[in-house]
């Protein structure tokens, strides 16, 4: 599921902004224990936030499933952008106990 997720955040990057960083850490929150994925660029970001995280929608030739599915297969997800401003996605996936 990560893998999936970073895979759709990453082509995004690719496709829209050229340029950017995924990071993946490890993290630790009240004694559980996960990961993060944060992934920014410097494109031309999202004029419509809501809109593009609605499924289906797409301004591109895919289906419109990229930061949606991405949004469902994580337990955590944010996004921000601004016009000129880039995108930055910020996700946590965290461990289901041992």
């Amino acid at each position: 599921m990560i893998s999936t997720a970073i895979s759709e955040v990453a082509r995004n990057i690719i496709r829209y902004a050229v340029e950017g960083e995924v990071v993946v850490s490890a993290i630790s929150d009240r004694g559980r224990v996960g990961v993060q994925v944060v992934a920014s660029d410097s494109g031309p970001g999202i004029p419509d936030v809501d809109l593009a995280m609605r499924d289906g929608y797409t301004t591109g030739s895919g289906m419109g499933l990229g930061l949606p599915g991405a949004r469902r297969l994580m337990d955590e997800f944010a996004i921000s952008s601004g016009v000129s401003e880039g995108t930055t996605v910020v996700m946590k996936k965290w461990t289901r106990g041992l």
